[in-house]
């Protein structure tokens, strides 16, 4: 399994767990980087730590802080306005190019969704 598969597995196993998300946000609002690829993602994490240390080893995320979204509210309201907007979701990034695999809100849902059901 590759690195960006594992973050993967790793996101929705944990939000599954814990029932909420996070991102980051400054006074401009939540980043929306472009990709190589010319696609736009909104990054996410399955915890507040994960967020956190992007913000501690990302220059460009300094001065941001975590902001935790509750899974209700994510697969309710940003998935679709997410999908709606044309924005990715950048799930789990790490390392000091904040790096991740970028998917498609709607995947994203059904994937939490799945693990959700199968812990229970």
């Amino acid at each position: 399994m590759s690195n960006p598969e594992l973050q993967a597995k790793a996101f929705y196993k944990q939000v599954a767990t814990t029932l909420s998300v996070w991102t980051i946000r400054d006074e401009a609002g939540i980043p929306v980087p472009e990709s190589d690829d010319g696609m736009k993602a909104m990054p996410f994490w399955s915890s507040r730590s994960l967020a956190e240390l992007i913000i501690q080893n990302v220059a460009d995320y300094h001065g941001f802080h975590p902001i935790e979204i509750s899974w209700q509210d994510f697969k309710d309201k940003w998935g679709p306005g997410m999908t709606r907007d044309g924005l990715l979701a950048g799930i789990n990034w790490a390392g000091s190019t904040a790096s991740g695999p970028d998917i498609m809100p709607a995947e994203v849902i059904k994937n939490v969704e799945t693990a959700i059901r199968n812990k229970l």
